[in-house]
């Protein structure tokens, strides 16, 4: 028999065997809600990627598990068709970045993520269309439930006067010790002897000498052989001797030889964390932008780029020439003036440039994503910017907490008025 006729006899056979045989149900209906349905095959295909995803942990009974699964499906549903109502989409380039990120979290390359996946019997395109919905649901969730959180000064406040806050808040001290120790009968020249070799120590940490290898050698305090390693302290943990200096301190500083009854101790904060105290450097910077346009390309726009910063090192003035060219309408009014900016607060480019030029010089044209740059710097300082982090961490630590709180309670209101009919099982 050829092949042909092989398959036309085989295709001739099942015909007959379908029609002697009884209608089979290739799928049906779960449920229905709102205007969408949720199929039989999709409710078995969630439970099953649970299942797989599970990987011997324990799980409720079947009927209880799939009960849970589909009332999962129908709020998601709900949500869902919010989502398509609200049209909030999630495009490729975030769809990809949320991959990677979700990837990387797992130690994994987006590659390795995917071969993982599948390995696990979970295709990867169900995974990525399941994480894409999640996606969604957690915008309208945000607007939903998030638009109604508000989060006071006087809130931040209260949580950061009460204990929890003043603990949560507390600086912590990784310290270093270095005891010089003199005997108790110590004479005025044994003080000045033993306070000159802590002023030396002192000069050499600073200078870049390890600070657990001088420990060793030269500490008579009992971590001596540890490296004076302290541990981390809390700041109301301090002995009382450090209780003044420590505080003051930065990750990596060392004060002062500090004078007590047993001799001159040597400190350093190795690390520290908590508190309120972040330095950061910030610079005072003006720029000229000049874009691409219906009238100047993209030579064109390096030319003109060009042009203005020869006339920039012929002296001409930086304020003026921005007010006359460039393209960034917030600040180009008013002479390229972008105040005060903290690191990381521009795009790759600008901040290492703006990080790269000394303070009263001007940088050589640059191109960023917007177009192309000269930069002025006129200023730098360090700003603490503590107290302004922790209040702003307090506040959506506290946001989270409500959050959390009030979309239990949404879920059930919108699950409780959304029309849904669960059909019997088959």
């Amino acid at each position: 028999m050829t092949i042909k006729n092989f398959l036309l006899s085989s295709l001739l056979a099942a015909i007959s065997f379908t029609s002697q045989a009884a209608p089979q149900l290739l799928d049906e209906v779960a449920a229905v809600v709102e205007d969408d349905v949720i199929m039989q095959s999709e409710l078995d295909a969630r439970i099953d990627m649970i299942e797989k995803q599970a990987q011997g942990k324990s799980l409720p009974p079947a009927d209880v598990l799939r009960s849970q699964v589909l009332e999962q499906m129908i709020t998601e549903s709900i949500q869902l068709q919010m989502a398509d109502r609200a049209g909030v989409r999630i495009s490729d380039d975030q769809m990809t970045e949320a991959l990677n990120r979700i990837a990387a979290q797992n130690k994994m390359s987006l590659d390795q993520f995917r071969q993982t996946m599948e390995s696990e019997g979970v295709p990867f395109d169900q995974a990525r269309s399941q994480i894409e919905n999640e996606m969604r649901i957690s915008r309208v969730q945000r607007y939903q439930v998030g638009e109604r959180i508000q989060i006071t000064d006087q809130d931040v406040d209260y949580f950061l006067a009460s204990d929890l806050g003043k603990m949560a808040s507390a600086a912590e001290f990784h310290l270093g010790h270095i005891l010089i120790s003199v005997p108790s009968d110590a004479s005025a020249s044994d003080l000045k002897k033993a306070k000159a070799k802590a002023d030396e120590l002192v000069k050499k940490l600073r200078n870049g000498a390890d600070f657990r290898e001088t420990a060793i050698a030269e500490s008579a305090g009992q971590n001596a052989l540890n490296g004076g390693d302290l541990g981390w302290r809390k700041e109301a943990q301090l002995p009382g001797i450090f209780a003044d200096a420590v505080p003051k301190l930065n990750a990596g500083q060392v004060a002062d030889p500090i004078k007590s009854a047993s001799g001159f101790h040597i400190v350093k904060v190795l690390e520290k964390r908590g508190g309120t105290t972040k330095l950061i450097t910030q610079t005072k910077t003006r720029h000229i932008l000049i874009q691409t346009n219906e009238l100047r390309d993209q030579q064109d726009a390096k030319d003109l780029i060009a042009s203005i910063y020869q006339r920039l090192q012929a002296g001409e003035d930086f304020a003026a020439l921005a007010r006359e060219y460039s393209d960034d309408p917030g600040s180009g009014a008013s002479g390229g003036d972008l105040g005060w900016v903290n690191p990381g607060d521009m795009v790759p480019s600008f901040d290492a440039t703006m990080q790269e030029t000394a303070v009263g010089h001007i940088s050589a044209p640059f191109e960023s994503q917007f177009g192309w740059h000269i930069l002025q710097v006129e200023d730098r300082r360090e700003t603490d910017v503590g107290a302004e982090n922790q209040r702003n961490q307090v506040r959506n630590m506290l946001y989270q907490r409500r959050f959390e709180e009030e979309l239990p309670i949404w879920l059930r209101k919108i699950r409780s008025e959304a029309y849904v009919d669960i059909k019997a099982d088959s």
